[in-house]
């Protein structure tokens, strides 16, 4: 199908077309031109999906679980043959450059790989004679429909956190792609088709808060897993919680790294820096303050600046280009408003500043150069916000337990780092630090596909996190079956 035409859901196994005439503008952020508009799904199309998979549930929770995943094998070479094909997609409609859609879809991959392990992951427990003549065991089953609604920043990977495990539990799912970046999913429907995988199985309805709410609100989705702002995660958590549905939300951030004058201050830099800026900013692991204790301090801010000042920002598509747009002019603005913000309130130093860029062949985009607010208050707002932009805060400390006060006394919980080459300060670190995903020397902590993504605090809402082991909680039920046999003493074996 054309991308110059409007996206059409998918419902049971085919492509259907919204009931209403209202669509969105699907828009590079390199150039700002559209490539495509999607339908502003509504209750209506989100019945007809949940009505679909309800159905096909019903066979599916039958399959064998060695027969769920051959699908998911077939997937993973599918994904695979079309990597660079994926790659690109993601990086037309999200911005970000070839080498991070390449990761990106990589991750994606992983999370299929790890749940065609669904025979061994999914087993449960026996246990013979808990009193005499009976057994007690426990089984996991699928729950039913689930959805899983995405966000615009990782369009490849973070379905991929949810949907191969859930159907590899037994589930049916449908999936509610971000409005801003749907096109990635939409490709991947002919992969799922050519896997093999039921039709209704699968379902996906386009569209913004309506199709959200209508998700959350439908009495047949049994479970939402969710990843956004913690603002929009905290109100998904308490709707679809208060009907009664299981729920995961991953929420925003406002990750520290704390830097200890034993660092090495140029790999310091380096590493930090590719957390900051990478993605535009523009991931919930990315590094948005960095905290520098005692002499690290002068050292560390000329080579984060240096390393800052240097990126090469552009296109994605151009394969020497390091950073790539915001998603939206609207994003651009609000990014540009809060640097403005830390320097003419919170007289924080912009020692690199990247507000007003723009890319030769490119003035149509949204670009934000790499920006470094030196001095930044520890106290101030600008400390406190998720900025969700390439946007780099430095805040200057005398002791590690002042940085790791400070690392605790956000609200969020995502990710904490530390750089340094004495070992029991990264042990102290590690253990005290209140957010769930650490780094020691690592400026992006993320977790393998056989790991939670883990989340504390504000960054997270729920109990039961994405990928691996997690996932296959999450996406099944267990059920205690106690059991006895009465001998027939009439019959001898």
């Amino acid at each position: 199908m054309s991308l110059s035409t409007p996206l059409p859901n998918y419902i049971g196994g085919r492509f259907v077309a919204a009931a209403g005439d209202a669509s969105a503008a699907v828009v590079n952020p390199a150039t700002g031109s559209e490539l495509s508009r999607i339908p502003l799904s509504g209750a209506e199309e989100v019945s007809l999906a949940v009505a679909s998979a309800s159905d096909a549930f019903r066979a599916w929770r039958e399959t064998p679980p060695t027969d769920r995943i051959q699908p998911l094998f077939r997937l993973k070479a599918l994904l695979e043959r079309d990597f660079e094909e994926l790659a690109r997609s993601v990086t037309l409609e999200a911005g970000k450059t070839l080498a991070e859609a390449r990761g990106e879809v990589r991750r994606a991959i992983e999370n299929v790989e790890v749940a065609c392990g669904i025979p061994s992951l999914m087993q449960g427990r026996v246990l013979e004679d808990i009193a005499r003549g009976i057994d007690e065991f426990m089984i996991r089953q699928p729950l039913g429909v689930v959805a899983v609604i995405a966000p615009f920043n990782f369009p490849a990977m973070i379905p991929f956190w949810f949907l191969p495990y859930a159907l590899a539990c037994g589930n049916a799912v449908v999936v509610k792609p971000s409005d801003k970046t749907p096109l990635t999913v939409h490709r991947v429907i002919a992969l799922l088709e050519e896997a093999g995988f039921p039709p209704g199985v699968v379902q996906v309805v386009h569209g913004g808060r309506d199709a959200v709410e209508a998700l959350l609100d439908h009495p047949d989705v049994a479970a939402v897993s969710f990843v956004g702002s913690s603002p929009v995660a905290r109100a998904v958590y308490r709707r679809a919680a208060a009907k009664g549905k299981r729920v995961q939300c991953q929420g925003g951030a406002k990750n520290p790294v704390v830097v200890l004058p034993d660092a090495d201050m140029t790999a310091a830099a380096a590493t930090v820096a590719e957390s900051a800026f990478g993605c535009a900013g523009q991931r919930c692991l990315a590094a948005s303050l960095a905290v520098t204790v005692g002499g690290a301090g002068d050292a560390f801010a000329e080579a984060v600046a240096a390393e800052a000042a240097g990126r090469v920002v552009g296109s994605g598509l151009d394969e020497s280009v390091e950073m790539g747009p915001v998603i939206r002019d609207e994003s651009r603005r609000r990014i540009e408003g809060l640097i403005a913000q830390a320097v003419e309130i919170e007289d924080a130093r912009p020692v690199v500043d990247g507000r007003g860029l723009s890319v030769a062949g490119h003035e149509d985009g949204y670009f934000v150069g790499p920006t470094v607010l030196d001095r930044l208050p520890a106290e101030g707002e600008i400390a406190r916000t998720e900025i969700f932009g390439p946007v780099l805060g430095l805040i200057r400390v005398e002791t590690v337990e002042h940085a790791l006060a400070f690392v605790n006394s956000g609200e969020y919980g995502n990710m904490a780092c530390i750089f340094t080459n004495d070992g029991p300060s990264a042990r102290r670190f590690r253990r005290d630090a209140l957010t769930g995903n650490i780094g020691v020397n690592v400026g992006v902590a993320a977790p393998m596909a056989f790991f939670p993504f883990s989340g504390w605090r504000g960054s997270f809402f729920g109990d039961l996190h994405a990928q691996g082991a997690h996932a296959v909680e999450f996406y099944t039920q267990t059920k205690v079956v106690v059991e006895r046999w009465p001998r027939d003493a009439s019959r001898r074996f």
